[in-house]
């Protein structure tokens, strides 16, 4: 299981936030709007090639104001921890971003031959499904 401070380290929260030390701060941080500098960041460790990948989560012409803003609404936050938890525990399991990436990217027999991204990105079942398979893989069941 990843810990909220993991979570924390992978928007890219500094780590003397309390929303690093705390889940109710976490869940507090993402509701009040995760920094833009959140999304940019996952962006960049998922697919660190695909300038278009943000727009998975926060629309173009969105992400202009969010920008402006500098913070998200508190249900693209939510969709990008999602998206950050399954990531560092997919980091766990694989060891290296590029072999997390290609796990994340890839079709899966388990999800319906879909992609992991795709199903955590497009809702919490989905994301439950993806840690299924990490655990599996993790603790040596089947995956």
């Amino acid at each position: 299981m990843l810990t909220y401070e993991a979570m924390a380290r992978v928007l890219g929260l500094p780590g003397d936030t309390l929303a690093a030390r705390t889940p109710f701060e976490l869940i507090s941080t993402i509701e009040s709007g995760l920094p833009v500098s959140a999304l940019e960041r996952i962006s960049r460790l998922l697919s660190p090639n695909d300038a278009q990948f943000k727009f998975r989560f926060v629309p173009k012409a969105t992400y202009e104001r969010r920008k402006a803003a500098h913070r998200l609404s508190a249900d693209e936050g939510t969709r990008l921890a999602r998206v950050a938890g399954v990531w560092g525990l997919a980091l766990d399991v694989w060891k290296t971003e590029e072999a997390a990436r290609d796990f994340m990217f890839r079709s899966h027999a388990m999800l319906d031959d879909r992609r992991p991204i795709d199903v955590v990105i497009q809702n919490e079942i989905g994301a439950e499904l993806v840690r299924d398979i990490l655990a599996g893989l993790k603790y040596g069941s089947a995956a």
